[in-house]
């Protein structure tokens, strides 16, 4: 803190008391917040870019029409950007539910794998308690893949 912050809490007339005057601003991350939006054509794009651009704390904005996907990096918070893409598209909007499918041991399991999701990309199962089960290796079965498995020298060959 500088001298004039020091004289301008000195000279702050503030009838409240003093724990107001010592209370300390949080101050927001930087975050990058991604959110899967359908977008049809240009004038969706530009209706979903224009919706969070004018939003305090937005430093950049990025849309993928492609993987219908909205990027928007700044010092926001993710559920406030949600809301006001919702609000002011009147679209489906959700923040972005896929991986690359590399991150997930079993990609293809029922509750990881979706086939509206963009190429090279999978659903994030590891925080869904039901379907992270179906999609994570347990350690027999782990046990019995390595035993068969081409990329072990001592593997039972079995044909």
């Amino acid at each position: 803190m500088g001298i004039l912050d020091k004289v301008s809490e000195l000279c702050d007339c503030d009838w409240h008391g003093l724990h107001s005057r010592n209370k300390l601003k949080k101050r927001r991350q930087l975050q990058t917040v991604e959110i899967k939006v359908k977008i049809d054509c240009e004038g969706c794009e530009r209706r979903v870019k224009k919706s969070v651009e004018g939003m305090k704390g937005v430093t950049q904005v990025e849309v993928e029409r492609k993987m219908n996907k909205l990027t928007v990096i700044g010092y926001v918070d993710p559920k406030k950007v949600l809301e006001r893409v919702r609000h002011r598209t009147g679209k489906k909007a959700e923040l972005w539910p896929y991986v690359p499918y590399d991150v997930v041991p079993h990609p293809y399991a029922p509750g990881a794998y979706d086939r509206k999701a963009p190429p090279g990309y999978v659903r994030n199962v590891m925080d869904d308690p039901v379907s992270s089960s179906l999609a994570r290796a347990s350690s027999l079965e782990v046990k019995y893949t390595t035993a068969f498995s081409d990329e072990n020298p001592d593997a039972c060959v079995v044909m």
